[in-house]
This record gives C-alpha cells, sequence and structure tokens, in this order.
C-alpha cells in the first residue's frame, strides 16, 4: 500500500506526538479522554485507616500537595466511621480541587466479613469522589507496586520509602497514606504514556 507526501508527513506528526507525550513521566499535565489533570487523587481504602493522597504533576517532579489517614478507633460504629471518611476526603477534594481519582482495585479476601467491611469503605470513597466530579479510575496494587518500586510483590515499607524518595518528602509517610501516594503516582505514569492495557474508569 502506498502512502502520499501529505499522508507521509501526517503519520510522523502523529508519531511525533506520540513520543513527546510518552517521554515525560509526570512532568506535565496527565490527560484521559481528552481531560488534563494536573492534581490527581489517590485512595486506599478502609474502615478503620483510609489513606489519601493528592499530588501535583509538575516538573522537575510531582509535588504531594496533602496526603494522611483516616483513623476510625474500633470501638466507633462503622456508620461513624463512614461518615469520618466521607467528611475527610470531601474537605481535601474541595482545598486542592483534584480532577481525576485512582482508587485501589478489589482484591481476594479469605474473610468475608473483612472484605464486606472494606467494600464499605471504598463504596464511601467512590461516592466523595463521584458527586466531586471527578473521573475514577481503578488500579491493581500489584501494578502500583510495579510502577513504583518495580516489583508487584513488594512490601508496605518499601512502598513508603519509594513513595518519600519519588515526592522529596522529609519523612516517611504512613503506610496507607504512601500507598494512596502510590495510586496517584502510579496512575500518572500509567496515563503519561500509551498503554495497552486501560484502566477500568469506574
Amino acid at each position: 500500500m502506498g502512502f502520499t507526501l501529505k499522508q507521509f508527513e501526517q503519520i510522523k506528526e502523529r508519531l511525533g506526538g506520540a513520543r513527546r507525550v510518552a517521554e515525560p513521566l509526570l512532568e506535565s499535565s496527565v490527560q484521559t479522554n481528552g481531560a488534563q489533570h494536573e492534581v490527581i487523587l489517590g485512595i486506599d481504602p478502609s474502615l478503620r485507616g483510609t489513606g489519601y493522597g493528592i499530588l501535583r504533576v509538575a516538573r522537575p517532579h510531582p509535588r504531594a500537595l496533602a496526603f494522611g489517614v483516616v483513623h476510625c478507633p474500633a470501638g466507633w460504629e462503622r456508620s461513624r466511621c463512614l461518615v469520618r471518611i466521607a467528611q475527610t476526603l470531601r474537605e481535601a477534594i474541595q482545598q486542592h480541587r483534584p480532577s481525576v481519582c485512582a482508587i485501589e482495585g478489589l482484591f481476594f479476601a479469605q474473610n468475608l466479613q473483612t472484605a464486606l467491611l472494606l467494600g464499605e469503605a471504598r463504596g464511601v470513597s467512590l461516592l466523595a469522589a463521584a458527586e466531586a466530579g471527578l473521573q475514577i479510575f481503578e488500579m491493581a496494587p500489584r501494578k502500583v507496586k510495579q510502577a513504583t518500586v518495580g516489583y508487584g510483590g513488594a512490601g508496605k515499607e518499601a512502598v513508603a520509602k519509594m513513595v518519600q524518595r519519588m515526592l522529596r518528602l522529609p519523612e516517611l509517610p504512613q503506610a496507607d497514606a504512601a500507598d494512596a501516594l502510590a495510586l496517584a503516582l502510579a496512575f500518572g505514569q500509567e496515563r503519561g504514556r500509551y498503554s495497552l492495557t486501560p484502566l477500568k474508569r469506574l
């Protein structure tokens, strides 16, 4: 099949554009479905300790805007924990205005009760992000670890140390907050290049 000179130039232009998007890693705004995302929210849901992290895509490296863990004492009723999670995430979203959310995907749980509690925390987290109009994407835990640490079976401490290094944080973040920041970092890396396996949008 032959190409005209004009078609050849158009192909070269498209390929050149693809390289410009793929080369920088978290150095410019991340694009999904035509939208530019400069502020990314990561959520690691859990009833007693939901981690969240918000970062801004910037040069020469991404910058953490806010992160923390929504701690709920063991004596609190589940409903009270869910309200605390939703309120904290709403406040963080309102303050920093992310446009996209990366949340940890579901994983196999041997304990049915644990799975139910996680599902409840995940549900209110999704609600807080959805009511703010954020695009929401799901990322598998192994994929997040692979993107940040380079090994899908990495432990929480390894993830926290790598997140601290990548974001130039003065102190090691709490494990759940580090996982949330890792989600945001991994999302930025994934969307900053062309992928054969698109992320699942919720």
